[in-house]
């Protein structure tokens, strides 16, 4: 492991509790059969989905992504700015808990993600991944980064929504990571606005819920069945005020506003990261970002550095 990734103090025994209901173990073993079968399907027509019109395509991502959540047992709760159409590029930024917030971000926003070079070579995800437009980084390849920026403008350039999770690694949700500035860059270099989005997992009651999160030593069949047997979750995606291209001159200040947007700090200082290192039913040069970025240093532990499965069926063939 590369020693300037991300990393988070979070893992799963501090970080991954329920305070609410509990699934039966029986109904628990349907919901993950239900959803793996549900991934196969989209790998499966993620190929002949692709050659379809754009419109189409976004409706079967978000059908296919609204239902991977509800056979888990999750609602959709859609809060905060209107959605806009499907129009010229956008750079949509998240925080990062789970790998439910690849669904849960493709049920509003099909399109292309950024992902670590390593799901390529997953079976059945990896072809799914490829075919879907998904964009691999090398993250432990500092000098792939300036690649990686212009591969991510060429894509906003041609009017791709474009999804990323700065952070570069999965944090609980309690606690969120200080927003790598790189990927800003593309956003600067295409003239393409910046849509942040937070994402909060929530028990029946409205608290934050741990079991979504897939941090630390983690493993994704202990995820599955820990999201699988939490009772009555809510997925809250807020989808924040868009940034407009121009706004900010450097990435330092647009993923500063980003960043801000999504953790709620309106503070003029720092940022918290950086001070501790409608509801429906589920259904500068990129080389200098590279000199940058590099300096942030990991903390106390290794964890899922963007680590999510494919948004199945959007397609790298037309702008998505």
């Amino acid at each position: 492991m590369s020693v300037w990734l991300p990393t988070a103090p979070c893992t799963p025994r501090a970080c991954g509790t329920h305070h609410g209901p509990v699934t039966a173990a029986a109904v628990a073993a349907v919901r993950v059969v239900a959803g793996l079968f549900l991934v196969l399907a989209g790998a499966l027509l993620s190929t002949p989905v692709a050659l379809l019109g754009a419109g189409a395509r976004d409706r079967l991502t978000r059908l296919w992504a609204r239902n991977v959540l509800r056979v888990f047992g999750l609602r959709i709760r859609v809060v905060g700015a209107p959605l806009p159409p499907r129009g010229a590029g956008v750079l949509v930024v998240s925080n990062h808990i789970s790998w439910l917030d690849i669904p849960l971000l493709a049920a509003l926003f099909p399109g292309r993600v950024l992902a670590k070079s390593e799901i390529r070579q997953w079976p059945v995800l990896g072809g799914m991944a490829a075919r879907g437009g998904t964009l691999f980084v090398e993250r432990e390849r500092l000098r792939a980064l300036p690649e990686t920026v212009r591969t991510l403008a060429t894509a906003l350039t041609e009017g791709s929504r474009v999804v990323v999770f700065p952070e570069g690694c999965t944090w609980c949700g309690r606690d969120q990571g200080r927003f790598t500035r790189a990927v800003f860059q593309s956003a600067l270099d295409a003239g393409a606005p910046v849509r942040p989005v937070r994402i909060t997992y929530r028990t029946p009651s409205g608290t934050p819920s741990g079991a979504p999160a897939f941090v630390g030593d983690d493993t994704l069949p202990a995820s599955l069945w820990r999201v699988a047997r939490a009772g009555g979750l809510t997925a809250e995606i807020t989808v924040l005020p868009l940034i407009p291209a121009g706004r900010h001159a450097g990435r330092r200040s647009l993923a500063l506003a980003a960043q801000r947007a999504v953790t709620g700090d309106t503070a003029t200082g720092d940022t918290p990261a950086d001070r501790t290192t409608a509801d429906t039913t589920a259904g500068g040069t990129p080389q200098s970002a590279v000199a940058s970025d590099s300096a942030n240093r990991p903390s106390l532990s290794v964890h899922h550095c963007v680590s999510s499965i494919p948004a199945a069926l959007s397609s790298a063939r037309t702008p998505s």
